[in-house]
This record gives structure tokens, sequence and C-alpha cells, in this order.
């Protein structure tokens, strides 16, 4: 019993970070209609800034998300202005294009990456990175002691807070509806005078930003390297698909999932499968749901 609560606990911690991985592939994914596949590599570049503020100016990784967040946006507004758009309004005899592209940018940031930092396994060497709680819980007349990692519970409620505040941009200001109405349908916003194109700027920074933000996040308890970055676009296309592409808040639910998932077989099987279960998850829900658990949504 202790140690399924256990096993549960970490999997809803990285479930958590997982899900703002997952929610700005599902946010691009919904309003362009595109998978970005440069997206683990954009996290990459947001651990690499996190690390560098952490080794030359001993900033804190969770007090860099307030450089990482802005770059990331800046960075993901022009890839989207200068390279992905262009390609978008081109007309082409191979409508995945813009996908390529995306690998394409994947390709060369993490390459860029290994010229300017080499192979290099880097780490941010923070005082709290072991650091645990302990709680004691008395459940059916036992007391259970249930421990939680520092950073990652740091890491879950600052992914809670920023996922929320997405939510809440989305669903009460004039941007955010403008994003939703272009993810709707983008030509009968652009007739209701909604500037589409600006609106596309704007998702993939905020997305780009988001999963920067889980770089930082990350940092201090995952190892850096050039080429971290495929796995994790991997795993946030799982989650995409698990959610329902393009449904927001079944990135969420995606990602909480996927967190679980690793937790369980890794601790109950072998912990060398544990990306395995999230592969074998996908393609069921590819077998039997299609559309995703919570079937396809609008952002």
């Amino acid at each position: 019993m202790e140690l399924l609560a256990q096993v549960l606990i970490s999997g809803i911690l990285l479930g958590g970070l997982y899900a703002l991985i997952g929610l700005g592939m599902s946010l691009i994914m919904g309003v362009m209609k595109i998978i970005n596949l440069a997206h683990g590599e954009l996290m990459m570049v947001g651990m690499y800034i996190t690390f560098w503020a952490f080794t030359i100016g001993k900033i804190d990784p969770y007090v860099s998300l307030l450089i990482v967040i802005p770059a990331l946006f800046v960075l993901g507004a022009m890839l989207q202005k200068w390279l992905i758009a262009p390609v978008m309004e081109a007309e082409s005899i191979l409508p995945e294009n813009q996908v390529l592209l995306t690998v394409g940018i994947g390709l060369v940031l993490s390459n860029l990456a290994l010229l300017a930092f080499t192979a290099d396994y880097r780490s941010v060497p923070v005082s709290y990175a072991s650091k645990t709680i302990y709680w004691d819980v008395k459940m059916a007349g036992q007391t259970i002691s249930l421990s939680f990692s520092f950073p990652m519970l740091v890491a879950f409620a600052i992914a809670l807070a920023l996922g929320g505040a997405l939510f809440l941009f989305l669903g009460y200001t004039d941007l955010g509806r403008m994003i939703r109405a272009t993810a709707q349908d983008a030509r009968a916003a652009s007739l209701m005078g909604v500037n589409t194109k600006r609106i596309t700027y704007i998702t993939f920074g905020l997305g780009s930003a988001l999963v920067g933000a889980a770089g930082a996040l990350l940092a201090p308890v995952y190892y850096l390297f050039p080429q971290i970055g495929g796995p994790f676009t991997l795993k946030a296309f799982i989650i995409t698909v698990l959610g329902g592409l393009g449904n927001v808040a079944g990135a969420v639910l995606g990602g909480v999932v996927l967190g679980l998932a690793e937790s369980l077989g890794s601790v109950y099987v072998s912990l060398g499968y544990k990306d395995a279960f999230g592969f074998i998850i996908f393609v069921l829900v590819l077998i039997f749901l299609p559309k995703g658990l919570l079937g396809k949504g609008r952002a």
C-alpha cells in the first residue's frame, strides 16, 4: 500500500511536468494544425539558458523562468514568422512540408548546441537537488510514510500555476479568445477581423515559452546534453495524441497518464522498460480511442 501510494505520487508529480511539455505542442497543434517536431529541442534551449544563468549569474533555476519564458517566446515567434509561416503559405505538393521543416529546425538547434557546448553532460548543482520532504499519513489504522522530491514538488506546483494561467488567459482575455477562435475556424476568425497571422506568431511563441519553462523546471533533476530534446519531443507527441490532437485540457490528462504509466511500469515491471509503457498506452489509445482520451477539442 505504501509503495503504491509512493509510486502514484511520483507519477503525478512527473505527469505535471509532462503536461506542461504537452500543453505547448497541443496549443500549437490546435491553432496551426501542425505537429512541432522541434518541441523537445526548444526545451533543450530553455535548459541551456537555465544552466548558464546558474553557472554564470548564480541565478536559481526557478528564478531563471523570468528569463527563459520571454526568451523562448521571442524565439518561437521568430521561428514562426520567418521560417514556418512562409512555408505554410507556399503552395506545395507535400502538405507535410511544415512538419519536415520543424524536424530541420530541431536538428539545427541540437547541432548548434553541440557545436557551442560540446556533447558533455551537464547539470545544475543546486543545493536542494536531492532534498526530500516526508509526510506521515494514517490510513486504515496504519501510518504510511510518504516522501516527496522537493525539486519535483516545486516543479509540479509551478507547472500547475503556469497551466492554470494558460487556461485563464485562453478563457478570459480578448487575445485568448482570438486564439481559440483561430483554432476553431481560422477563415471565419479572419473574416471577423482577427489577424490570424499574428495569432500564429503568438501561439507558437506561447507553445515555445511553455516547453522552455518545463526545461527550466527539469534542469535541477535532469542531466543536460544537446540531444536531450528528441525523447521529449516524442513524449510531447504521445501526450498530444493521448489527450486528443489540439485539445489543451486533454494534454494535461495525457501528461498525467504518461507520468503514472512510466512510474507504475518502472517499479512493478522493470525500470529498463520505463519508456515502453508510454508507447504501449499510446498504441492502445490509437487503436481503441483514435481521437484521444478526451476526443478532438478546441484550444
